[in-house]
């Protein structure tokens, strides 16, 4: 299975490839889409549309991970990032690619196994659990990679539970 995980934002969206095979990863791709700050915000928009849809076309994922938004203090900022959430989320629609949500703790529980666990000790989680020499940078980045495994752990226990 191939997963794409992605970490929402305007300013920078996290991108991770995944395939899973087994009880194995393997890391296929992961960037940072980013837009300028002094760009028109409807062409950020834009530009991330277009982005993520050529990602969709070159890696062919059987599925999307996506964090699911929660309300931030600053709600000028929680619009923002939802706005471009949606038009990936719009991305993944137009090429078929279906949908899988997780919450930040639901992304801690499946990558390290607890909950609570610090941010840091899942981004290294995220690097040992994908063989990488360093963790991915920007965090954004190693964000979308924990979801694409996120996604691959619930992934796998609902097919194995639907065979019980």
């Amino acid at each position: 299975m191939r997963v794409l995980g992605i970490d929402p934002g305007y300013a920078i969206v996290g991108v991770g490839v995944v395939d899973y095979i087994g009880s194995s990863f393997k890391t296929v791709y992961f960037t940072a889409v980013t837009t300028p700050a002094k760009t028109e915000f409807s062409l950020r928009l834009n530009s991330i549309y277009t982005d993520i849809c050529n990602i969709i076309k070159e890696y062919k994922p059987d599925a999307m991970s996506i964090e699911k938004l929660y309300f931030n203090t600053n709600s000028t900022t929680a619009i923002e990032v939802a706005e471009a959430r949606g038009v990936i989320l719009l991305a993944a629609r137009r090429l078929n690619v279906p949908v899988y949500e997780y919450t930040p703790l639901q992304v801690k529980q499946s990558v390290t196994g607890y909950g609570r666990a610090e941010k840091k000790q899942v981004m290294e989680l995220t690097r040992m659990l994908l063989g990488l020499k360093k963790v991915p940078k920007p965090d954004d980045t190693a964000d979308a990679l924990g979801l694409a495994i996120c996604h691959a752990h619930c992934a796998s226990s609902l097919l194995f539970n639907k065979n019980i």
